[in-house]
């Protein structure tokens, strides 16, 4: 009785990381998650002092209030945006990292410089996800604003 043996799965050797990669994924990860943090602290301290602003304006109808109420607005959007680039750079250079043999990156260098090119800051704070969450105050302000003009 012959029977053919039944084929071998081929099987294909990843590359594995080394030890100083995954410790210096681990860094880079620990950036990227105090980013995060960070804009989640910003959004918080827009959104109580936007808060605080337009009620302020509104209950005593004072336009200049509401006028300024649009300065920590914009500071804080720009903060976010800085946070959310750096947060995009980061995890470039986390891809890079990540590859086999680091992806010609220095061990446990943190400088994610050589990235810029392709990440711009000004598209980070054009994004969908701020521009919908400043985007939705800013609106809020002009509401409270036109209230006030019209009171």
């Amino acid at each position: 009785m012959t029977s053919e043996a039944e084929p071998q799965p081929l099987l294909t050797a990843r590359p594995t990381l080394s030890q100083e990669q995954v410790t210096h994924l681990e860094f880079i990860q620990a950036v990227i998650t105090r980013l995060g943090n960070n804009s989640f602290l910003v959004k918080g301290w827009c959104l109580t002092l936007a808060a605080g602003l337009l009620a302020f304006a509104a209950e005593g109808s004072r336009i200049s209030v509401a006028v300024t109420a649009f300065v920590p607005l914009v500071a804080f959007w720009l903060l976010d945006g800085y946070f959310l680039w750096q947060e995009r750079l980061f995890r470039a250079l986390y891809d890079r990292v990540r590859t086999p043999g680091g992806g010609g990156v220095e061990p446990f260098a943190m400088d994610p410089g050589p990235h810029t090119a392709g990440v711009r800051w000004w598209n980070a704070a054009r994004s969908v996800t701020l521009a919908l969450f400043y985007g939705g105050i800013g609106v809020a302000h002009l509401a409270v604003l036109g209230a006030v003009l019209l009171a």
